[in-house]
C-alpha cells in the first residue's frame, strides 16, 4: 500500500505495540530488521519507532509467511514490489510530461490554424485589392490620370 501522507511514514509506535499490531513477537520484529525487511525508524535514544507503513508491511510479510513462503521468497517479494512501485512512479510521470506535451503541441496547432486563417484574409480578395486603388472601386482616389474618375478635371474649364 503506497502512500505519501506523511503520517503513514510518521514513527508512532514502539517496538511492543508494532509487534501486536502485527501479530508477532517483538523478537521476530528484531529478527525482520536484521533481515533487511523492515527498518524502523531509532529515536535519539536508539529506540525502534515503526511507522503505519512499517505496520502494513509486517502484515504483508505475515501473509506471506502464512502462505508458506520463506523469509528468502519474501524478500525477494518485497524487493520486486519496491521494483513495481518505482517503475508506476517512472510511469505516472512520463504520463504528466505526456499530457503536457500533447497540450503544447494542441495549442501550437491552434496558433498555426489561426495565423492560416489571418494569413488567408489578408490576401486580396479582388483584383482591386493589393494596389494604390482602395475604397469602393477606386473612386474618389487622385490616380494622377486625368480620366475624370477621380474627380479631378485638370484643372481646367470645362
Amino acid at each position: 500500500m503506497a502512500r505519501d501522507d506523511d503520517d503513514y511514514n510518521k514513527p508512532l509506535f514502539m517496538i511492543s505495540v508494532a509487534a501486536e499490531l502485527a501479530g508477532v513477537h517483538p523478537q521476530t520484529l528484531r529478527a525482520y530488521e536484521a533481515k533487511g525487511l523492515v527498518s524502523p525508524k531509532r529515536t535519539a535514544g536508539n529506540t525502534r519507532m515503526y511507522s503505519r507503513a512499517d505496520i502494513d508491511r509486517l502484515a504483508l510479510i505475515g501473509d506471506l509467511t502464512d502462505e508458506g513462503i520463506n523469509l528468502a521468497g519474501v524478500i525477494r517479494i518485497l524487493d520486486l514490489e519496491g521494483r513495481l512501485e518505482e517503475r508506476e512512479k517512472k510511469i505516472e510521470e512520463i504520463e504528466r510530461k505526456n499530457r503536457q506535451l500533447e497540450k503544447a503541441v494542441h495549442d501550437l496547432q491552434m496558433k498555426q490554424t489561426i495565423n492560416a486563417i489571418v494569413k488567408v484574409n489578408d490576401e486580396p480578395k479582388f483584383p482591386w485589392d493589393g494596389n494604390k486603388y482602395r475604397g469602393s472601386l477606386g473612386a474618389g482616389i487622385d490616380d494622377g490620370v486625368d480620366d475624370g474618375v477621380d474627380g479631378s478635371f485638370g484643372g481646367g474649364i470645362l
